[in-house]
């Protein structure tokens, strides 16, 4: 199942990738339409736009949103480096995204498993499917080279 969503990560991947090189924390996103077209793909922007909503998922959503001519992504599929935020869970349910493919867990701040669980919450109106763990260790391992080389002294 992993594997399908491989391409998709590697485009994610490049995002976040490209993010790095203006500053921001290595994360990419890209938005997949029902038939597996990527229809949107953005790296976080927070610094760059000065917006702390601008995290890659949520900057995704609003191209695919712009792009379709329409705010319900519903049978669109997200897929994100790192597990999203509870900004990103909660946008991701506003959306009504159909699926969510995320690569590192989050274990100070992910709200899709590892602190909380929002888009899964029985309460809210819309639950995405969600696949975890694709191209995890090439997702984490960006993450920790970017943080490893601010932490580093000079």
């Amino acid at each position: 199942m992993a594997s399908r969503w491989q391409p998709a990560m590697s485009q994610a991947l490049a995002e976040a990738r490209a993010a790095v090189t203006a500053g921001e924390i290595p994360v990419g996103a890209v938005v997949l339409d029902p038939a597996g077209q990527i229809v949107a793909g953005a790296g976080n922007r927070r610094e760059r736009d000065a917006d702390p909503t601008a995290h890659a998922e949520v900057v995704a959503m609003r191209q695919a949103a712009a792009a379709l001519g329409e705010w319900r992504l519903t049978d669109h599929t997200l897929v994100v480096t790192l597990e999203p935020c509870t900004m990103c869970a909660g946008a991701i349910v506003q959306a009504r995204i159909g699926r969510v493919v995320f690569g590192a867990w989050d274990e100070k701040a992910g709200a899709v498993a590892s602190l909380w669980d929002v888009v899964r919450d029985p309460r809210l109106n819309h639950r995405p499917e969600v696949t975890s763990g694709v191209e995890e260790a090439a997702c984490r391992q960006l993450l920790q080279d970017f943080f490893g080389d601010r932490r580093t002294p000079s």
